[in-house]
């Protein structure tokens, strides 16, 4: 097949994924990768910068997606309505095509240190440009950080219980929900009585 074909970057995330799964991240290589996508190395890299990249080259699209939305919206908007617009829209790049997937990477994380350090850096990369779009809005600084924040955890338990729940049900029911608990848990900060320190 020829190495132009429109979906080469979907073949070689797939065989990267497999053969992470099957033989481990650090013992698989690019070529390895290439010949089981039925491409070549010049092609793998025209697309991944490197194999970790595989993992976490859709992060930069979440983060794009999400600072999108929140600058969509209108300046006026509450901190929560600008969180669940971006969460919103990250079931753009969450549907249940990628569930699988999603599962696989996260089996080859947990199993590498080098690849979960990688992930911290996205993550905070994730992190930056969601509180950029917020401040862009008006938002002031602690508060983008403290929405930023937020926003991503409430991404990462959403994705959590999204693949527990398997079938059908979109991303979005799971990230609605993720950001309510999290609104509430946070909300109980002041709720609880300070303790007698005398």
């Amino acid at each position: 097949m020829s190495r132009w074909a429109p979906d080469a970057r979907e073949r070689l995330e797939t065989a990267a994924l497999e053969l992470f799964v099957e033989n481990g991240y650090e013992e698989t290589t690019v070529a390895q990768i290439a010949d089981r996508a039925g491409l070549n190395r010049a092609t793998f890299f025209r697309h991944f910068a490197d194999k970790r990249e595989v993992l976490f080259g859709g992060e930069d699209v979440l983060a794009g997606l999400f600072a999108d939305a929140i600058r969509a919206s209108s300046p006026d908007a509450a901190l929560a309505e600008y969180l669940q617009a971006a969460l919103t829209a990250a079931e753009a790049a969450m549907t249940s095509q990628q569930r699988a997937k999603v599962a696989q990477r996260v089996l080859v994380v947990a199993a590498n240190t080098e690849v979960q350090e990688r992930g911290l850096l996205k993550h905070a990369r994730i992190v930056r440009s969601i509180g950029t779009a917020l401040r862009e809005q008006g938002v002031d600084e602690l508060t983008a950080r403290l929405g930023a924040e937020v926003g991503v955890l409430a991404f990462r338990i959403a994705v959590e219980r999204w693949m527990e729940a398997g079938g059908d049900e979109p991303f979005s029911v799971h990230a609605t929900a993720a950001l309510t608990d999290l609104r509430g848990r946070v909300a109980e900060l002041d709720l609880r009585p300070a303790s007698d320190t005398t």
